[in-house]
């Protein structure tokens, strides 16, 4: 049972530390988390996880033999000060999640040989739906890249990848689901233009996204693939071919005019643009990154 230290107690901090304790890696009080004093959410959410919370980062240091460094980027400077002291000589393990924040940076501002593994993970670890993925720091064993695996496994995926490619990842996966919430808000509003109740239009809306997303993971297959699937004889309009076969007894036609909704669909977003501006919102995101990151 690891004891783990949460250097900031905010939502991400939290949905990691339910993910870490529900894994059966470590235990609720074996957690301790430091809040900004005032913060009474923070404290109450890892209150619910039977953990303890203090103001004080060095008490939080002496504690954990896992750090995970969760605070925002701009505090970054203050804290590791803080923590120095308690770290330096020990084998504890310092695993940031502060965004922008290099390895370089991190070591040079803690002792020399401090274990560091940069991780970005994203918001779906609050439902253990999370992408992460983790960065070696020159002093991380193999011992501590194995924990890094194990622990942020725990709430979603996580693969290794070098620190080159971190923006990249934020723009995707750490503003992905704001791209997807946006396209979940806009089919259902289709869906509601043409009709449909509110509360069954997210409700189906948020569904197939889920569904979707699911497919792709477990079907390994090219996007591109699965989208002709949908639209094809196989896909997901066989039971309305087969039931409209059997009440009309006219396949060809009937399956044509349905399968033509959805090529009309897509169509439609072809025209509007839809896979550029994807495109050009993962540019930009990624572009941002890079400019934060030279700024710290």
């Amino acid at each position: 049972m690891l004891k783990i230290g949460f250097l900031g107690g905010g939502k991400m901090a939290q949905a990691l530390a339910k993910g870490f304790i529900k894994s059966g890696l470590t235990k609720g009080e074996l957690v301790l988390a430091s809040c900004a004093q005032g913060d009474d959410l923070s404290v109450k959410g890892f209150e619910e996880l039977q953990s303890k919370t203090t103001f004080s980062n060095s008490r939080v240091a002496e504690h954990g033999d896992v750090l995970v460094l969760a605070v925002k980027p701009q505090v970054v400077s203050q804290v590791l000060p803080q923590i120095e002291n308690s770290i330096k000589g020990t084998k504890k393990v310092l695993m940031s999640i502060a965004m922008g924040i290099s390895i370089k940076n991190l070591e040079d501002n803690l002792p020399a040989g401090t274990p560091i593994v940069r991780v970005m993970p994203n918001l779906p670890a609050v439902v253990g739906q999370g992408a992460s993925v983790y960065v070696r720091g020159s002093h991380a064993s193999p011992q501590d890249l194995e924990l890094a695996q194990k622990l942020f496994s725990a709430v979603g995926i996580c693969d290794e990848v070098p620190e080159g490619w971190i923006n990249a990842v934020t723009a995707l996966a750490g503003s992905g689901p704001a791209y997807v919430y946006m396209m979940i808000e806009s089919m259902a509003s289709g869906a509601i233009k043409m009709g449909l109740p509110r509360d069954l239009a997210y409700r189906l809306a948020s569904q197939t996204v889920l569904g979707a997303g699911t497919m792709a993971m477990e079907q390994q297959a090219h996007p591109a693939q699965l989208r002709d699937d949908v639209s094809s004889p196989a896909g997901s309009c066989h039971f309305f071919k087969t039931h409209l076969r059997i009440t009309k007894n006219n396949n060809k036609i009937v399956s044509a005019r349905f399968l033509g909704s959805t090529i009309a669909a897509i169509h439609a977003l072809e025209k509007g643009g839809f896979r550029g501006a994807v495109m050009d919102a993962i540019e930009a995101a990624t572009l941002r990154c890079d400019q934060f990151s030279k700024v710290k």
